[in-house]
């Protein structure tokens, strides 16, 4: 390398001498580079006079290379050329460092949100895009990094890290219970209002299955509110409309502010839980890695109950 900076004072005199040698004209080149003909002639020369060779054979109004110059625009070229291509990729993967999450928009609105000031502050450099989807995205397709996704862990292609186990809470704004019994156990909640939540496209829990797993007989005839977004029905319940499902990982902080409550301690559990999950053939960025280990420790259920 000393004897390369011995011999080549300046990088800039390599771009000088490449853009001559392939437009054959130091007129031309100090155009592309922006610089002066002049500045493009000396550049040349003093690279001619470090290697002791004549590069360019220079004529009247024309420029040829020598053999010599033949030689080395080839090698310089082929450099420059790499050169350019490792500064355009890593260009390119800087620019495409941004990590896209994929979740539900209750997931985003109570549990991503109240966190994400903390997430940005410790991880400052990390350019998090949250994308809400009622759902269960193609997660390679869509160029999203990662996504939040219930099941058993198993999606062929997929890799995936639990983040809570599924559990839910009968839960209620404490405005409807100001002028109404209490319940007491589960058979108390069939005289309540119950806000129903009817998924378009995912198999979720239902109040019958929430009444089965406590040991109440109940049939859904249909009645009372039905929405097809969860944030909605968070939304509804926090009106004082009824009694709505509460995933526990979803409205814990809303219970822990006062904002619900749970209509009684008895809950729904199931053997399935919330991952986050990333396509297995695709390498995770440093910055995903983050995200990704930030979900796992912000998540308060132990997955292993």
């Amino acid at each position: 390398m000393q004897r390369l900076i011995k011999h080549i004072h300046s990088p800039a005199a390599l771009f000088a001498f490449e853009a001559a040698a392939r437009h054959l004209s130091f007129t031309h080149a100090a155009n592309e580079l922006n610089v002066t003909q002049p500045a493009v002639s000396q550049a040349v020369k003093r690279i001619e006079e470090a290697l002791g060779v004549q590069l360019f054979q220079r004529e009247h109004r024309a420029l040829s290379l020598t053999e010599a110059g033949e030689r080395f625009y080839d090698d310089v070229s082929y450099g420059l050329i790499h050169i350019r291509r490792s500064v355009e990729r890593i260009s390119t993967q800087r620019q495409d460092r941004h990590v896209t999450l994929s979740v539900t928009t209750a997931f985003a609105n109570y549990w991503m949100v109240p966190r994400l000031g903390a997430f940005r502050e410790s991880n400052p450099d990390v350019d998090l895009r949250v994308q809400t989807t009622n759902r269960d995205v193609d997660i390679a397709s869509e160029s999203i990094s990662l996504a939040v996704r219930l099941g058993d862990g198993d999606w062929p292609g997929y890799q995936a890290l639990p983040l809570a186990r599924e559990e839910i809470y009968a839960v209620c704004s404490p405005s409807y219970l100001n002028n109404r019994q209490a319940p007491a156990i589960p058979a108390d909640l069939l005289s309540h209002s119950l806000i129903h939540l009817e998924e378009p496209f995912r198999p979720r829990a239902t109040w019958v299955d929430w009444f089965a797993q406590n040991g109440v007989a109940y049939r859904d005839a249909g009645e009372g509110l039905r929405l097809n977004d969860y944030a909605l029905v968070i939304q509804t319940a926090i009106a004082g409309e009824g009694i709505a499902f509460g995933w526990r990982h979803v409205v814990e902080l809303l219970i822990a502010q006062g904002v619900l409550v749970k209509a009684l301690e008895a809950s729904f559990r199931s053997d399935k839980r919330f991952f986050v999950v990333w396509p297995q053939a695709v390498a995770l960025s440093p910055e995903a890695i983050r995200v990704r280990d930030w979900l796992a420790s912000q998540a308060s259920v132990d997955v292993k109950g």
